[in-house]
């Protein structure tokens, strides 16, 4: 089963993205420019002695800053879509991991680890070079800071599920001060649209998936579920299952959300007038409110409850 990894997208960049015909364009960053202010900080712990310390600088060096893009393992987290997919005006594109190998045989994937300390074992790798002095274990030392370094954040990230994907200088281009990557469009597999992009972004999105030949889905909320699902062009249930957009076993006919039943209809869209006009009937605060003394009794409520405060 190919892996897919997911990039989520804001808005305004529809067009730089797909600014060529042939070309996916995705932006890489130098691990000094991103949003985390402690990238490649966790590799050895820092508190040791300073004659320690001074080995590992002298042994390691500076790292070297390399340009990265990085991607999501999931297409359903909601802060992603809130943070860089811009309060789900944006859109997400899915790759094939495989692909993206195959047309960059020289880079370099990883999955995040998210943890609080340093790792153990990379401390001792430090002690073992420092004490031992042999240059294997200054080089293994070096390949295990490098690691850590670039795949390792704290676990206040690790809603991102993060997938990075190193790449060599040369397969990048600057426009300013941006660092450009471009892509084969076959290895895009679809083009997720937000749920509140525009309707015009929505239309361009979706003509340029079917240039491409590559699936389109439109992210949904439901109301029986905090789990998004998606809505492809002829208006079938998708749900993320961990691993790849599939298809939902039993969705509502009107709203397309996913059922755990096998009614045609989910409960919301199964109201009609009746159920309507028996919640009304079953309401006490209308009828307070149809005799003026609701507002009253709220008032009344409320002087309860800062009376129960203070005791």
């Amino acid at each position: 089963m190919p892996k897919h990894l997911y990039k989520y997208v804001g808005p305004g960049n529809v067009n730089k993205v797909f600014a060529s015909t042939e070309l996916v364009t995705l932006k890489c960053s130098f691990p000094k420019d991103f949003n985390d202010p402690y990238e490649l900080f966790l590799t050895i712990d820092f508190n040791e002695r300073p004659e320690v310390l001074a080995f590992y600088m002298d042994a390691v060096g500076k790292l070297p800053q390399l340009p990265t893009t990085c991607f999501s393992k999931s297409l359903s987290v909601v802060p992603m879509w809130a943070h860089y997919a811009q309060n789900l005006e944006g859109f997400a594109l899915e790759f094939d991991e495989e692909l993206l190998s195959e047309n960059f045989p020289e880079s370099g994937f990883g999955d995040v680890d998210y943890r609080d300390s340093p790792d153990d074992d990379l401390t001792d790798s430090l002690y073992r070079a420092y004490e031992i002095g042999k240059p294997r274990y200054v080089y293994f030392l070096n390949k295990g800071v490098f690691s850590a370094a670039y795949y390792t954040k704290t676990t206040c990230w690790s809603y991102e599920q993060e997938r990075r994907m190193i790449v060599r200088v040369e397969e990048t281009r600057k426009v300013g001060d941006l660092i450009l990557m471009d892509v084969p469009k076959r290895c895009l597999t679809a083009i997720v649209c937000g749920s509140r992009s525009s309707p015009e972004s929505a239309k361009t999105l979706r003509q340029i998936a079917m240039s491409i030949g590559c699936d389109f889905y439109t992210f949904k909320t439901g109301r029986s579920s905090a789990t998004p699902f998606f809505v492809d062009a002829e208006g079938s249930s998708f749900t993320f299952n961990g691993v790849e957009i599939a298809r939902s076993a039993q969705y509502c006919a009107s709203c397309k959300e996913p059922l755990t039943t096998e009614e045609e209809h989910c409960s919301w869209c199964q109201i009609d007038s009746s159920h309507e006009h028996d919640a009304a009937t079953r309401n006490p605060f209308r009828i307070l409110s149809h005799y003026g003394m609701l507002g009253s009794y709220i008032e009344g409520m409320e002087e309860i409850g800062r009376k129960h405060r203070k005791k």
